[in-house]
């Protein structure tokens, strides 16, 4: 079946309160754990790149669900929780939102001095993708 369509979205502004932001990341990182255990960490890579369980994802973690803040959010989570445990998942989460991002070149290089990657080739994977134009697709 193919989807199709679009769905028109309200803007939200402001911050995910911060129990909620405690919740998710702990919901999220029992999730990630768990796919991790029972399919691999390509597994939960193949997953977060599909919108459809993404939305659902940020749904059980408890955004609503028609949140325009649900990437950012759900990502800021995943990260606070996932990244004390990277060696053992073998997932990395870098980036994020605002002033942040501007910190990805120094997370990806601290990463391939952990894990033995070529962090220069990161940093550079990392810019040409953030160059995408969705619009463009």
């Amino acid at each position: 079946m193919k989807r199709s369509g679009s769905a028109d979205l309200p803007l939200h502004y402001g911050y995910v309160p911060q129990w909620l932001a405690e919740r998710m990341a702990k919901l999220g990182l029992a999730v990630v754990e768990t796919i991790v255990m029972d399919y691999g960490k390509d597994e939960v890579l193949r997953r977060l790149s599909d919108p459809f369980w993404f939305q659902s994802l940020g749904a059980v973690m408890g955004m609503d669900w028609h949140s325009s803040g649900i990437t950012t959010s759900v990502m800021g989570a995943l990260k606070k929780s996932i990244n004390p445990h990277s060696r053992e998942l073998g997932i990395y989460i870098c980036g994020g939102k605002g002033k942040h991002s501007t910190q990805t070149p120094a997370e990806l290089l601290k990463v391939g001095e952990t894990t033995g990657l070529d962090g220069n080739y990161l940093v550079k994977c990392s810019k040409l993708s953030a160059k995408v134009d969705n619009t463009a697709i």
